[in-house]
């Protein structure tokens, strides 16, 4: 198994920026690949960004293309989510996760954080 542990999180004003980071322990984290999702309150939870194991590849959901940005550094077992121009909107709890599938398309998590709550003032 893995082990992932958000944060970052935290109160911040509209168009303003945080960087939210996932650390992981456990099975290597470089056979991972990786995705941040969110769910705000009575709301489903839904895709935020993915990347594959190596980096090579990433995915942005459409509402955050262009504002987020999902990278990883290997070295550090840690995957990080740049958020910026942020909005009321993204408000939520973001969750880090791993899994596998990402270089077919196949995206699929196993593992989850607990997550970490962002809240963006208007």
């Amino acid at each position: 198994q893995v082990q992932l542990v958000e944060s970052g999180g935290g109160l911040v004003q509209a168009g303003g920026s945080l960087r939210l980071s996932c650390a992981a322990s456990g099975r290597t984290f470089n056979n991972y690949d990786m995705g941040w999702f969110r769910q705000a309150p009575g709301k489903e939870r839904e895709f935020v960004a993915a990347i594959t194991w190596s980096g090579g590849s990433t995915l942005h959901a459409d509402s955050v293309k262009g504002r987020f940005t999902i990278y990883r550094d290997n070295a550090k077992n840690t995957v990080y989510l740049q958020m910026g121009s942020l909005k009321p909107e993204d408000t939520a709890v973001y969750y880090c996760a791993a899994g596998g599938g990402g270089i077919r398309g196949e995206w699929r998590f196993d593992y989850w954080g607990q997550g970490t709550q962002v809240t963006v003032s208007s």
